[in-house]
């Protein structure tokens, strides 16, 4: 059964770039718009690993880790933050709860090794 990776971006264009490489990689993918999105969907569908962009209108990626991290149900599900602002974010995400932070644009071959060390 695949591994379900839940993708937060707002970017429509990232986030289809983003389905498709990792629907070749086997993994099945939900997609969220923003933050509010997110904890919908993560509640719904259970993922292995959230992809959490942290610049989002509605509700930011900050807002919505500490939300995730607060639910019982999501507090134990890694999350890794996507930034295409540098450094701004590295600590904000890691306090809000992310487990790992990956600059935009995005090191796929990196994304494979947390995937691999955050999902398998």
């Amino acid at each position: 059964m695949p591994r379900t990776i839940l993708i937060v971006e707002d970017d429509a264009d990232i986030r289809q770039m983003m389905c498709i490489y990792l629907t070749l990689g086997q993994y099945h993918v939900v997609e969220a718009a923003n933050g509010y999105e997110a904890i919908e969907k993560a509640l719904q569908y259970k993922p292995d690993v959230i992809l959490m962009d942290m610049a989002m209108p509605v509700l930011d990626g900050l807002g919505s880790t500490r939300a995730m991290r607060k639910n019982e149900a999501l507090a134990g599900v890694p999350i890794l933050c996507l930034t295409a602002y540098g450094d701004f974010y590295q600590e904000r995400a890691k306090a809000a709860g992310c487990d790992e932070v990956l600059q935009k644009p995005i090191d796929f071959a990196r994304l494979d090794r947390l995937l691999e060390q955050h999902v398998h």
